[in-house]
């Protein structure tokens, strides 16, 4: 349903966020081993997040990537999708035709416009703060 990009950078966004909670930083290669993906693509993922304000980096001996617990707060599933340049997809046609609109609908407009709609409200309204939670009182899991 969504790009590796955008998976990788929203898996990235909960291992930063659930280690700053506890005051650690992540380096590179800890998030690329936690996530599963390639060390060459995280750096690229945490590059856009670093570059859209939604995670901090530091360099040096005690650097790594950090995500402040009050910053998780207000970070969103949208905003990661923002920075990750994965925005369109919830405005395409499903089909993938050039003029599909509530004017000029396609086959699965009308289907998929409501669908669309729950899950933009999902993005807007999960935040990276509330996946951390899950994981930290043990009702939702990560593994790879």
């Amino acid at each position: 349903m969504f790009s590796k990009t955008y998976q990788y950078a929203l898996r990235a966004s909960v291992v930063v966020a659930r280690a700053s909670r506890e005051g650690q930083w992540l380096t590179l290669s800890e998030i690329a081993d936690h996530t599963g993906a390639p060390k060459a693509f995280t750096a690229k993922v945490l590059q856009d997040l670093v570059r859209a304000g939604l995670v901090i980096s530091q360099r040096g001996p005690n650097g790594g990537f950090h995500l402040p617990p009050p910053n998780a707060e207000k970070v969103t599933l949208r905003m990661i999708m923002d920075a990750t340049g994965e925005a369109a997809f919830h405005k395409q046609c499903t089909m993938g035709l050039s003029s599909c609109s509530g004017l000029d609908p396609c086959p699965l407009h009308e289907q998929f416009a409501q669908v669309k709609a729950e899950m933009s409200q999902i993005l807007d309204d999960t935040s990276i703060h509330s996946l951390v939670d899950g994981l930290s009182n043990g009702t939702t899991y990560v593994k790879l």
